[in-house]
């Protein structure tokens, strides 16, 4: 591959750039698609919606789900609410300001056509979720509430208590299943896919795993959509389900699938600090906590009192300190830094400084504890029984730690992969976050993609692509086989005797080291030399008891780890070779005197698409971005 392929970015004004390439899109007759079959790969917001709608249109669909329903897709995690463009009286929003703030709080690594569509979009993902029955939270008179995220100035934040995740999937979940006794939906749960079948050059299906029978299945379809989230499990500990992995964007890489921006990972500020070396993952608290509750630390280092005997002239309230526009709801990526920093600096709380105080006291004598309560109260009861402390009476301790990846597989407008008939949806893909994804965007992006984009553009690829049917001995799907085979008995014959997890553990040691919230070169090539020295070790001393058939937890482990050992060097080239602070990605030798990002637009205004190569280093290509609604220009939130 010399170059990238063609992004299909629309020309014209921005503003109706959209509706014009979607009426511009080639139809598939009602008729025609009853005989054409698509392949969804995941069963998140993102999967679910697009199964559910392509379904709808008439295609016959056959939805792959890692879990044994798809209502225990990461999704379901999502706490804090999803934002859209829906003005208010009192706040003057709109969709310009949604592309603004979306376009900026990226940091100009995203392109500009994308941020538009997304905020263009939003509105109508609201009113499809409320005909769906959202039960999303209303004020006294019947109107919808909102409220504050990270990098926004105005309340455009749409929630359903802390559970908005639970309850947008709960929606798109229906109507899936609805699609499912029409007969139009065959739902196959329990499968980890493992393999991408590619045929002259196009995705035509996927081999997988049965989880509980372990038999290795081919699946063939005209098209494939992978919908299968994002990668922060490559850390170990992260607010990601355990089973979050990153197999299924990895494998379509090594087919050929251009990786863009594998660095820009976000670190979320306020997540509950982990208890012991042994704890298997991390539990977020919504960032809509931080629109009622005050971020604080002592001003002494050291000091180890109780929060109750630190009057209030000896509180550091740093972020309203140093951002006073913004205060407590700057970005993500700029509170989780000035947390670390202060740690790092002595001003830390708790178990070894490692964490912040979240006050909700003037909140509560303010506005009372009913209406925190009613805002916050099952999140707060999360906390307590996580940590044994009362939120309504102590100081929640928070710390950031990994969560959400603006990289994933690079894709074109129309959301297809460089592999032709491979759509990419969500998380998964990289599209529309740039540098750092500002808070209650997720749930945006992926509803947009597949109730909105999806259906039309898959529509239109396989209106001009007619594939041939095919059946599952072709040479093509018995080569993917083979592959996946051989990748199981390879693991399976190393006589060692060191759990996977403890091959994991140490690997996200590594990179939250290396490639975490701040990056220096020295770091990120000492990472590189780790990650493969680590690796080696795995393929001689893991130990991963049982065998193929039948469940088997630890082979699906090891599996997704020697994946993420490849992930991770990737993720650190990435971080190498992007010389320039930009968002969530922090290179400590590039930063202003004021201790903020300093961008190098000059040399890195681009997207960064990686090619895998066998036995040799990745080929970095780049995208170049235009601007021409708004211009770069140093991100400030002070």
């Amino acid at each position: 591959m010399s170059r990238l392929p063609d992004p299909c970015l629309p020309a014209g004004p921005l503003a109706d750039a959209w509706r014009r390439s979607r009426e511009a899109l080639p139809l598939i007759s009602p008729s025609r698609k009853r005989g054409l079959e698509v392949l969804v790969v995941g069963t998140g917001l993102a999967g679910a919606s697009a199964a559910s709608t392509l379904a709808e249109q008439g295609y016959r669909v056959k939805v792959l789900t890692f879990h044994d329903s798809p209502r225990r897709a990461h999704s379901v995690a999502a706490q804090g609410g999803i934002n859209a463009a829906r003005p208010l009286a009192m706040d003057g929003d709109s969709v310009s300001r949604l592309f603004a703030d979306t376009l900026r709080g990226g940091d100009f690594r995203a392109r500009e056509a994308g941020c538009q569509r997304l905020a263009e979009i939003s509105t109508d993902i609201i009113d499809q979720c409320v005909a769906q029955g959202v039960p999303f939270a209303r004020e006294y008179g019947g109107t919808l509430a909102t409220r504050s995220f990270g990098g926004a100035l105005v309340s455009r934040t749409f929630y359903a208590r802390g559970q908005t995740g639970q309850q947008l999937l709960y929606g798109a979940y229906q109507a899936l299943m609805r699609q499912v006794a029409t007969g139009r939906v065959e739902l196959l749960p329990r499968r980890d896919l493992l393999e991408l079948v590619m045929i002259d050059g196009v995705a035509r299906g996927v081999v997988c795993r049965h989880l509980l029978s372990g038999a290795l299945e081919v699946h063939i379809a005209q098209a494939v959509v992978l919908a299968t989230g994002g990668y922060s499990n490559v850390y170990f500990l992260s607010t990601n389900g355990l089973k979050s992995n990153a197999s299924a964007i990895w494998r379509a890489y090594r087919q050929g699938a251009l990786f863009a921006n594998p660095c820009f990972t976000q670190i979320h500020p306020t997540c509950i600090p982990s208890g012991d070396a042994y704890q298997s993952k991390l539990t977020l608290m919504s960032e809509s906590l931080r629109n009622d509750g005050r971020i604080w630390v002592p001003q002494r280092t050291g000091d180890r009192r109780a929060p109750a005997e630190i009057p209030e002239e000896e509180r550091d309230y740093f972020l309203e300190r140093q951002y006073p526009a913004y205060g407590n709801m700057v970005p993500r990526d700029v509170a989780s830094r000035r947390s670390r920093q202060l740690c790092n600096a002595g001003q830390g709380i708790g178990p070894g400084g490692r964490s912040v105080y979240l006050d909700l006291r003037d909140a509560i004598t303010d506005q009372g504890e009913e209406v925190i309560t009613a805002r916050y109260g099952n999140l707060l009861e999360m906390y307590e029984r996580i940590t044994g402390d009362d939120a309504y009476r102590t100081p929640m301790r928070i710390y950031p730690a990994p969560h959400y990846t603006m990289g994933g597989l690079w894709v074109d407008y129309n959301l297809m992969s460089s592999i032709p008939g491979l759509f990419v949806l969500g998380e998964a893909n990289f599209s529309e976050h740039g540098a750092n994804r500002l808070g209650a965007s997720a749930l945006m992006q992926g509803l947009a993609d597949g109730y909105f984009i999806a259906p039309a553009t898959v529509t239109a690829w396989l209106a001009g692509h007619p594939t041939p049917a095919l059946e599952q001995d072709h040479p093509a799907c018995r080569e993917a086989l083979a592959l996946a085979q051989n990748r199981i008995d390879g693991l399976l014959q190393i006589s060692g005797q060191t759990p996977v997890d403890v091959f994991h553990r140490e690997l996200g040691g590594v990179m939250i080291e290396r490639c975490g919230i701040s990056r220096m070169a020295e770091g990120l090539r000492a990472g590189l030399v780790e990650v493969r020295a680590l690796e080696q070790r795995f393929h001689s001393e893991v130990r991963v008891p049982g065998g193929a058939e039948g469940p088997n937890p630890e082979l699906e482990k090891a599996l997704r780890v020697a994946d993420f050992f490849g992930l991770a060097q990737l993720m650190l080239a990435d971080a190498l070779a992007r010389e320039e602070s930009c968002g969530a990605h922090f290179r400590e030798e590039h930063q202003t005197p004021q201790g903020e990002a300093r961008r190098d637009d000059a040399r890195f205004t681009h997207i960064a698409a990686w090619e895998y190569r066998d036995d040799e280093d990745p080929i970095r290509h780049v995208e170049p971005l235009s601007f021409t609604a708004l211009q770069p220009s140093t991100r400030s939130y002070r």
